[in-house]
């Protein structure tokens, strides 16, 4: 039986930035705990202040370095930083493999950054299916900017541009040229591409390619955004100035003429349908166990037989579960 929750209280202590507070309502919102509707209830007067960054990349280009390194340079401004990592499921558990975040435990101690690792849990396209609500969690504790960082799974992993205000995607030299880049469909989501360690042999041929690639794309019209492409060595913090300038000036870029406020009303529409779906799948699945799972089964044989097409066993499957 789940345990009462006092939530007001929860969201009070996490809006004054406690940090068990803060997990606590995570938690809540992994386990899709009963008190979770009420939850973000709460939470949804305080949102909409936090930039959130997503990064994205194949595995081993440094996505975690890179990320620990923007938490160093965004709390020298002063500002709070939550990070969400996301990582792959153990078979097993179905728990983080990488909770313990190794790359940032420099940042462990630290007050003014809140970090946690989520589970994809078999989600496909690099982000947990709770990840969005874990952002209005943050978002409404009082963090400047967020951090997404996704697991890497390659041509799958775009799902994050859906969800952040800026996309970050990293490359790495020898691990694929911008002719790759186009084939995992990653320069149609990048705001901001950075090639990673940019001190080993390659790196030029890479930003190169990467450039010449996003000069050919045809599809922006005049006042887009044009996608820059920036070089770091995120083990040593180089190349982060210009990062981060590159990140202010998409930020910008989005304050103008109701972009930003565009782009988070379509991220909203894409969290109201996923809770929609899962809402119907649910029913779906209790029309199946229960009594009425011979009506199911019913259309299905009538699908069989020929008495029926798929379509419409669709939507009376659809009017059994919505009356």
């Amino acid at each position: 039986m789940a345990r009462t929750v006092d939530v007001p209280a929860l969201v009070a202590q996490a809006r004054e930035g406690r940090p068990r507070a803060v997990a606590r309502l995570v938690s809540l919102v992994e386990d899709a705990h009963p008190a979770l509707r009420e939850v973000m209830a709460a939470l949804a007067p305080h949102g909409g202040r936090a930039h959130v960054i997503g990064l994205t990349g194949s595995p081993g280009v440094g996505k975690s370095t890179t990320t620990s390194a923007l938490v160093t340079a965004f709390r020298a401004r002063g500002q709070r930083v939550g990070v969400l990592a996301v990582d792959p499921s153990s078979p097993f558990s179905g728990g983080a493999l990488l909770g313990d975040r190794i790359r940032m435990q420099d940042h462990a101690l630290d007050p003014g950054v809140y970090i946690r690792s989520m589970a994809t849990r078999g989600h496909l396209g690099g982000l947990s299916w709770a990840a969005p609500q874990a952002l209005r969690v943050l978002d409404a504790a009082g963090c400047d900017v967020v951090l997404v960082e996704t697991v890497g799974v390659g041509q799958s992993e775009v799902e994050v541009a859906a969800m952040a205000d800026t996309t970050v995607v990293l490359l790495a030299p020898g691990m694929g040229d911008g002719i790759q880049a186009a084939k995992a469909g990653i320069l149609e989501v990048g705001d901001v591409f950075v090639v990673n360690k940019a001190d080993r042999d390659g790196a030029d041929a890479t930003v190169r390619d990467l450039r010449t690639m996003l000069s050919l794309d045809g599809g922006r019209a005049p006042g887009d955004w044009r996608p820059s492409v920036e070089r770091t060595v995120a083990s040593r913090g180089e190349g982060l100035d210009d990062l981060l300038a590159a990140l202010d000036k998409h930020r910008e870029w989005l304050g103008e003429d109701g972009r930003l406020r565009a782009r988070r009303v379509r991220r909203a529409a894409d969290e109201v349908e996923a809770i929609a779906v899962t809402a119907l799948r649910e029913r779906i699945g209790d029309l199946r166990a229960g009594e009425r799972g011979s009506a199911l089964e019913a259309l299905a044989g009538r699908v069989v037989d020929g008495g029926t097409d798929p379509y419409a066993a669709a939507d009376e499957l659809v009017a059994a579960v919505t009356t």
